[in-house]
């Protein structure tokens, strides 16, 4: 099989199963796992693939599942969102250095931000220029390829940019929350960058309204074990409430 004809099974059979591991397409194509692995980073580089941990996931599969655009979810839960933002801003000391993912409960928080002595990291344009005009933040954006939808930065060069960081706390949200299947995104790239937030923080806040309970979305993000706080509102339900608590997570209901 010549190499370009391997390129086109590769995205083929990535596209058919929606996501496959290096070992299964190295059988397939009859060549090494580094070979693989040298194949699906040229080709993430193409945009015709997204590398995910031991293997590839279809960029088709992504685009089916979009975000919901900024200025609708500016709207959605707005009343909630605001006062899970207040209850975090109380969470943050002068000289913390925190993340703030691109949710718009992060924006909310970066609105109503004091003027501390802060660095805060973020993938988000609105956050980034939220906090632009507060003088004793420092403000450092990842960069990467821009999601329009929800103004943020993804992708390998974002993701790769927070290498260099590490951050006393994050704080993020998410499309879902479920008991059993833990914490899940819209869709691949959104996953990964926040699975790389939660990693490089020593307290990991998740900032979830009420409604986020119950969902399973599309892609994976973490297991509730990995979240030390959850900030939400008073509709969750108690027996959720109850069943969080029970895991040794601190709620926080406002």
């Amino acid at each position: 099989m010549l190499v370009a004809e391997r390129y086109e099974r590769i995205v083929e059979l990535v596209n058919e199963r929606g996501s496959i591991r290096v070992t299964e397409l190295s059988e397939l194509c009859q060549v090494t796992e580094e070979t693989i692995r040298r194949d699906l980073d040229r080709l993430e580089q193409a945009g015709r693939l997204r590398r995910s941990h031991g293997g590839a996931v279809s960029v088709k599969d992504a685009q089916m599942q979009p975000e919901i655009p900024y200025a609708e979810r500016e709207i959605t839960h707005a009343e909630e969102k605001r006062r899970i933002a207040e209850e975090a801003v109380k969470l943050i000391q002068p000289k913390d250095r925190i993340l703030l993912d691109a949710s718009t409960t992060a924006w909310y928080m970066a609105a109503i931000m004091p003027d501390l002595p802060l660095t805060v990291l973020t993938n988000s344009i609105k956050v980034a220029m939220e906090l632009s005009g507060k003088e004793r933040i420092e403000v450092i954006s990842t960069g990467g390829i821009l999601a329009q939808r929800s103004l943020s930065f993804v992708g390998p060069l974002a993701e790769r940019s927070l290498d260099a960081y590490h951050v006393d706390k994050v704080f993020f949200s998410c499309k879902g929350v479920h008991l059993e299947r833990g914490i899940s995104e819209s869709n691949e790239l959104q996953a990964r960058i926040k699975q790389k937030m939660l990693g490089m923080a020593d307290d990991v806040i998740l900032l979830a309204d009420s409604s986020k309970f119950g969902v399973q979305a599309f892609t994976h993000v973490a297991e509730l074990g990995d979240v030390h706080t959850i900030i939400t509102d008073r509709r969750a339900a108690r027996e959720t409430l109850a069943a969080l608590r029970e895991r040794t997570l601190s709620v926080h209901t406002v």
